[in-house]
């Protein structure tokens, strides 16, 4: 499914559902080689999915959560491969937008939300943006109205310390 987040629309799977994550990869076009982030409500739920978070990286998540910050941790031996990419780290974010973590929330575990897009297209702002990509090939586009767009999150690898920026973004850190 397709669903609004804090920057652009975001395509969702379960994500401890293997095959629903290796349909996340195939109706994108992404190479199974990069890893997918996932969608958390709560530091709780992200420390559930990560073998560990450093204190860095706690920090990080108290002052930037909810939002458009995603941190790269360590993954428990129990996240899929697929979510993975075989890295063995996971890059978690908490949503400030009501309708991607009432999404997690009501699943009550962790989703995939790389943008709705086709791999190396503009990422969507609308749901009928969605639709020009994936009509017909998704179960459910979720529209809350526009996203306001703009630089998708900041990516930050927090298994170093000092934690190392992957991909500049939205937040500043």
């Amino acid at each position: 499914m397709a669903f609004p987040t804090e920057t652009f629309y975001g395509l969702g799977a379960a994500a401890f559902d293997a095959a629903a994550v290796r349909r996340v990869f195939e109706v994108k076009g992404r190479p199974e080689s990069r890893p997918l982030l996932v969608l958390v409500d709560s530091t709780a739920m992200a420390e559930r999915v990560a073998t560990t978070v450093s204190a860095a990286g706690r920090a990080l998540m108290r002052r930037h959560w909810p939002g458009a910050l995603t941190l790269v941790v360590a993954a428990r031996p129990d996240v899929p491969d697929a979510v993975t990419a075989g890295s063995g780290t996971i890059g978690v974010r908490w949503s400030p937008h009501r309708v991607a973590t009432g999404l997690v929330a009501a699943l009550g575990e962790p989703i995939t939300a790389p943008s709705a897009n086709v791999t190396d297209e503009p990422p969507p702002t609308t749901a009928a943006d969605v639709l020009t990509f994936f009509d017909g090939k998704i179960a459910l586009v979720l529209d809350g109205g526009p996203t306001v767009g703009g630089p998708p999150s900041t990516v930050l690898d927090a298994t170093v310390e000092p934690p190392r920026v992957i991909r500049r973004g939205a937040v500043e850190v």
